[in-house]
């Protein structure tokens, strides 16, 4: 299909954002030039734009924004980049890379996002060509972890199913190279032209997958392994789920039209949780995913990007429609889905033998931010362990971080550093906190309404004794919280949320599936703490008195009537 052809396809009216790409040519834009002006650290909006598909956001520490605008300051502007690791998994060599470049150019800390991708804060414009280098050194990249592509490939690491792990986490790697951007603007701009990651001839200017004008919006692939679905597969726009038999990877039901972002008062944009429709063979899995990012290229809506989601496609045209379009662009059908059955989507943690007879330590990261704080030097005890881990680090979907592949013999030494540095399975926490996630928000994040990763833990604080009283502390319940509804803890899919709405204040919801299955639903709207802790309360007394057997919090608030259960983001604000 040509260019040209996919530039006309979608003749609706475009924004302006889809301006900004095709004028670009292939997300160049301004970018040298803007980098390499001295008089401000910002950069024009529409370099910015370009930016993300490079892997980085301009942003500014609201924080200062007040006392640098009295001083007749321009904001405190600084970039966050994103750094790529396919599945999560990088080398002892790759994580010391990431404390290396957070202490040299960022603000000291790192990032584990909810999608398995590092997230360095703090860099300033002059150093983010050296930061990018860097990173790409020790062959990994920030190249498509934002922007209008296909994100990182997220992959369960499943560290007790170590051999089906392997052998699906080769085909994530599979997925994600054949879906990056082939544009040279990546190396041209940061690398000076050096092909350090990536072999591939990219002499002529061609996105034969995407176009001159890219995807409409974001689009997210992950790939679950039952029984665990940490990457919450049914919030992605394509997910793929391993069906093992006899031992061995048969292949995997396909699921499509997930995603959690939405707007607050804006009905016509809600979460959604994907639909399987089918089952496809490992060899199979690139070509699947190939050509539904090619539906969404061409049909999603490039006007309205608030509506150009994939799942907002799949929802105004019907899932028949696209299991027709798919088949048609196939070239043969997909297979009947087979049976599979989640247990559950949170970590498992502390030492786990895999069956490949290495060792796995999962340790608790709250909120995945890896620093030295007062009383727990985290940062520096996972620094010591990389120097002599022979093994890998998988960054979990629950920002969380595993010591991977450590051999009977490295065991006792990783341990013994393990205890030096006080590093925590979190075993001492309650269940809550161990199956907790929040976003960045405030400081640094632009779209943040209110507080997340700053505010979740204290509020923890005071649930928690409630817990504890009602002989809770022990029972896991997943907890979500986000400054905004954009979703990027996946809010949706908690028993029990926030969303930020204001300062200081939240949408409540109840009634996400324990497993990720099921979108939870509003409770209560904008309001603060007392409020929540008051709300709270009387719910979890009684679920300790009336749930059944086995009954998780989240069906318990839908069985006792607190919400209604949603199975469709079209029901979400009914």
């Amino acid at each position: 299909m040509s260019e040209n052809h996919l530039l006309s396809k979608n003749s609706a009216p475009h924004s302006d954002v889809e301006e900004i790409k095709r004028n670009s040519n292939y997300l160049r834009g301004s970018l040298t030039e803007t980098l390499a002006d001295p008089i401000t650290g910002s950069i024009p909006e529409d370099d910015n734009r370009l930016m993300k598909h490079h892997g980085s956001y301009m942003q500014d520490d609201r924080d200062l924004r007040n006392e640098r605008a009295h001083q007749k300051l321009e904001p405190a502007y600084q970039f966050m980049l994103r750094v790529r690791a396919s599945g999560g998994v990088v080398t002892p060599e790759q994580w010391l890379m990431m404390d290396r470049i957070s202490q040299k150019y960022g603000n000291g800390t790192i990032r584990l996002t909810t999608r398995q991708s590092f997230q360095l804060h703090g860099v300033l414009k002059w150093n983010l060509k050296n930061t990018i280098r860097e990173v790409n050194e020790v062959l990994l990249s920030t190249l498509a972890a934002c922007g209008d592509v296909n994100r990182n490939v997220m992959c369960n690491p499943n560290p007790y199913q170590s051999e089906i792990h392997g052998e699906v986490y080769e085909w994530a790697t599979k997925v994600s190279k054949h879906l990056d951007p082939r544009t040279r603007a990546y190396h041209e701009i940061w690398l000076d032209e050096e092909k350090v990651i990536d072999s591939r001839d990219l002499d002529t200017e061609v996105e034969p997958i995407y176009g001159p004008v890219y995807l409409p919006r974001k689009f997210k692939i992950g790939i679950a392994v039952p029984p665990s679905n940490d990457v919450d597969v049914f919030s992605q726009d394509l997910g793929f789920i391993a069906i093992v038999e006899d031992g061995k990877l048969a292949g995997f039901n396909v699921a499509v039209g997930g995603g959690m972002g939405m707007t607050h008062g804006d009905p016509k944009t809600y979460p959604q949780v994907s639909k399987i429709i089918g089952f496809c063979t490992p060899d199979q899995m690139v070509d699947v995913a190939e050509k539904v990012v090619t539906i969404q290229r061409d049909y999603g809506d490039r006007a309205v990007r608030k509506h150009a989601r994939f799942k907002y496609t799949i929802d105004d045209r019907g899932i028949d429609w696209l299991v027709k379009e798919l088949t048609a662009r196939l070239g043969y059908s997909l297979l009947e889905a087979r049976p599979y059955h989640f247990e559950h989507n949170g970590d498992r943690y502390g030492w786990v033998k895999g069956s490949n007879g290495k060792w796995h330590f999962t340790l608790f990261i709250q909120n995945g931010r890896v620093k030295d704080f007062d009383d727990y030097p985290l940062m520096t005890g996972l620094r010591e362990i990389a120097k002599v881990h022979g093994g890998d680090f998988r960054l979990t979907p629950n920002q969380n971080l595993i010591i991977g592949n450590v051999s009977s013999k490295k065991k006792k030494k990783i341990q013994s550093l393990i205890d030096q540095y006080g590093l925590t399975d979190g075993a001492h926490y309650s269940a809550l906190r161990r199956n907790s996630m929040a976003c960045v928000a405030l400081p640094t994040c632009g779209l943040a309404m209110a507080e997340s990763e700053r505010y979740l833990p204290s509020l923890l604080d005071k649930i928690e004794p409630m817990l504890e009283e009602a002989g809770l502390r022990d029972e896991d319940i997943v907890i979500r919280m986000t400054g905004c509804p954009n979703g990027c803890a996946r809010p949706a899919l908690a028993e029990l949320s926030f969303i930020g709405k204001a300062p200081g204040r939240y949408n409540m919801y109840l009634g996400g599936g324990f497993t990720g299955n099921r979108l939870n639903k509003l409770y209560k709207e904008n309001i603060g703490e007392e409020e929540i802790l008051n709300s709270l309360q009387p719910i979890i007394n009684r679920y300790a008195k009336e749930r059944l057997e086995g009954e998780h919090f989240g069906d318990f608030t839908i069985r006792t009537g607190y919400v209604k259960e949603v199975l469709d983001g079209q029901e979400f604000h009914a």
